[in-house]
């Protein structure tokens, strides 16, 4: 099986350095001159960094969390079976996602396999899905026995290309998971217009996307059932922990039974024991005093994250090469699990993107290359070759596949994609100056990275 090549986590372990601004000065936009010999040569030649400091941690802790876990620890009522934390939670989660329901799940790999399973995707069926996206998204299709197909990415949105979806469709297609990818919000309408006119379930990945807005009304919130995740780097932060946000109390009662071993739930037919089908994805108690106590910082820090990468955006665009991400028709608000924009590498006089990513760290700016083309993954090929699917799926079906498996757009975008993890976003407005300074200080001297 090939290497997978998967650089997220990666991007945030790296993520360490603070803020010291360093204005430079470029025939297209007029900077500030404080040091021409930041100016002259790039750190990466044996200049001076532009950022010099430390960047904002992740996770914060909250102090003030810890005599109510004490408090449960000691009680011995560690599982939602017995507590009554887990169900607070979901309660405050579902206010304030505007959600009539929420399940608190183990993590968002296993919201997103409850989702699937309560929707009806089954062996040999086919799900289209985002190939920008991390590798959890498709794994679930596959614990499934079914088939991920992929949809083309538009690389201004860094999203699935909703023109592109119905030509994916066939005889096995059941639901559609389009990704807020990097907290971006997909243009659900066109999604969910297409899943409606043939008959399609649609399951949001809003894994990355806490708050997130299309339309005004939140992300997760816009589809048959939407998907969570509060693993360590994310907005809400749990170390593990997922959801799933619903309107349809039917739904939302299967997907609890689903979770907690097949034990009936709500309207449920009142059988005794664990009569329907189900597995053990509960959240624990102490994931959600966790949950609650970040909650308390979540649209702050969202307000913070917001401001500076609008800011960005219009400082970055003014250099030559760099192409902010661009929100998809209908989203009103972004939030920025990553802040994403394509290098072209052609206006930086050809440097290689990899050479120009590790300029910008040496500068001070900790940042990575987004995802990987993970619809050429080994591992998808390790599957098709196992005995379930062959049976599943003819080798006229996989070679099918493998021949419209060709996705320029996303392509691309993995080609040209730049990222700066979440806490970057937590800096002041002289921070995110260093950030654009670093760039075009890049820009300035690319004739000697070559």
């Amino acid at each position: 099986m090939k290497p997978r090549k998967f650089t997220r986590r990666q991007v945030i372990a790296a993520t360490s350095a603070g803020f010291l601004g360093t204005m430079i000065n470029l025939s297209f936009k007029p900077f500030t001159i404080v040091n021409n010999t930041q100016v002259k040569k790039l750190a990466i030649n044996g200049g001076e960094k532009v950022h010099p400091g430390t960047w904002p941690q992740w996770p914060v802790w909250d102090q003030s969390a810890e005599p109510g876990l004490l408090d449960m620890f000691r009680s011995g009522r560690w599982w939602r079976g017995n507590g009554e934390h887990v169900v607070e939670f979901e309660k405050k989660y579902a206010e304030l996602m505007g959600a009539k329901r929420c399940l608190a799940t183990a993590s968002g790999t296993t919201a997103l396999l409850t989702a699937l399973n309560v929707l009806g995707v089954d062996a040999g069926d086919e799900v289209l899905v985002s190939p920008f996206t991390f590798i959890a998204t498709y794994n679930v299709i596959f614990a499934h026995k079914a088939l991920p197909v992929f949809v083309d990415s538009d690389p201004e949105t860094f999203l699935i290309d909703p023109k592109k979806i119905e030509a994916r469709i066939t005889n096995r297609t059941v639901a559609i998971v389009p990704v807020h990818i990097y907290g971006l919000p997909v243009d659900m309408d066109s999604v969910n217009k297409v899943a409606k006119s043939h008959n399609l379930k649609v399951i949001e990945d809003a894994c990355q996307a806490w708050l997130a807005e299309y339309r005004g009304k939140k992300t997760g919130t816009l589809a048959d059932l939407g998907c969570f995740s509060f693993q360590n780097s994310k907005h809400l932060a749990a170390g593990e922990g997922g959801a799933i946000l619903g309107n349809d109390e039917d739904l939302m009662d299967r997907c609890n039974a689903y979770h907690n071993c097949g034990r009936p739930y709500g309207a449920m037919k009142p059988v005794s024991g664990n009569a329907y089908n189900g597995l053990n994805y509960r959240m624990q108690q102490s994931q959600a005093l966790i949950l609650m106590s970040q909650m308390k910082r979540i649209l702050k820090d969202n307000d913070v994250r917001l401001s500076n990468a609008l800011y960005l955006d219009k400082k970055l665009k003014e250099i030559p090469g760099i192409v902010p991400y661009k929100l998809a028709e209908g989203a009103t608000r972004a939030v920025y699990h990553m802040y994403p924009f394509r290098y072209i590498m052609e206006k930086f006089n050809n440097v290689p993107k990899e050479k120009f990513i590790q300029a910008l760290n040496a500068e001070g700016i900790p940042c990575g290359s987004g995802y990987g083309k993970q619809n050429k993954d080994g591992l998808i090929e390790e599957a098709f070759a196992s005995r379930g699917y062959k049976r599943l799926f003819s080798e006229t079906r996989l070679k099918q596949w493998r021949e419209e498996n060709q996705l320029p757009g996303n392509d691309l975008l993995c080609d040209q994609a730049v990222t700066f993890y979440q806490s970057i976003l937590l800096g002041s407005r002289s921070d995110m100056d260093d950030i654009a300074n670093a760039i075009a200080k890049i820009y300035e001297n690319r004739a000697s990275l070559v």
